[in-house]
């Protein structure tokens, strides 16, 4: 009886350590997956892909892609085209990505680089002679010669668009939206530094019509016209569209990561 005794005992013992070693082993899995940080191309359908071959490139390629749902892949739409890029390249952003994701330039305002990451789109701007080009399904600002974009990093309107007639001038340098150029007659807002506003980390981030083929700009992502109408004719705010934009070896790394990895393919 005492050897029975014994023996169930040291079942016992033994079938506790089991399930205590399981539950380690398998907690920390779990602690990993609560701790791995969301994909910041989650709840997004349609993406708008700008891969540079490095950081200090002024050109680039952009690519349309959307998909059918949280967790299908991501297709591509239309063809590559080219687009330039800030004047001294790319440097990282603020954006849905965070901050900063590996040593690199970080983008300050005047630097003359177009911001790096993942960024939402909320919003089209035409010319004011322009009937629309934009997709009935996105919101569009029609810019007039009050439009401004506050670019003054001491003005509480920093990185902001809109008349400049509705509320009291606390700046001192903007961006005008009716260019004699016409560099602004097409264009979205990307959300770099927003809606959380740090003054100096840049401003003004736009994708816009390009002065010339492969002619680099002051920080912005701009194209031929037609491929700019090709991007606003497809945009629909109930995908919420984002965009990326990073060196090849930045998305190569990252795009696994995101539950992406099509896109690094591309």
């Amino acid at each position: 009886m005492r050897h029975f005794a014994a023996l169930s005992l040291l079942m016992v013992l033994v079938l506790g350590l089991g399930l205590e070693c399981q539950a380690a082993s398998t907690a920390p899995a779990q602690t990993d997956a609560a701790m791995r940080p969301a994909s910041p191309l989650a709840g997004a359908g349609q993406l708008v892909l700008v891969v540079a071959e490095d950081w200090n490139t002024t050109q680039a390629r952009l690519r349309r892609f959307e998909r059918s749902g949280p967790n299908a892949p991501w297709r591509p739409v239309g063809d590559a085209v080219p687009v330039s890029l800030g004047r001294t390249g790319l440097a990282w952003g603020r954006g849905l990505h965070g901050q900063q994701l590996s040593e690199a330039p970080v983008k300050k305002e005047g630097d003359g680089r177009a911001p790096a990451g993942v960024f939402s789109l909320p919003r089209a701007f035409i010319g004011p002679s322009e009937s629309s080009g934009a997709s009935p399904h996105f919101p569009v600002h029609q810019v007039t010669a009050q439009t401004v974009c506050v670019d003054g990093v001491a003005s509480k309107h920093y990185n902001q668009l809109f008349e400049e007639s509705t509320v009291a001038k606390d700046w001192d340098s903007e961006e005008r939206m009716l260019r004699p150029d016409g560099l602004y007659r097409y264009g979205l807002f990307v959300d770099h530094n927003a809606p959380s506003v740090q003054s100096g980390a840049g401003s003004c981030i736009f994708l816009h019509l390009w002065r010339s083929p492969g002619a680099p700009t002051a920080g912005c992502t701009a194209m031929a016209e037609p491929d700019m109408l090709a991007v606003l004719g497809w945009l629909d705010a109930a995908k919420k569209p984002i965009l990326v934009q990073l060196p090849r070896e930045e998305l190569v790394r990252l795009a696994p990561a995101w539950g992406a990895l099509e896109l690094a393919a591309k």
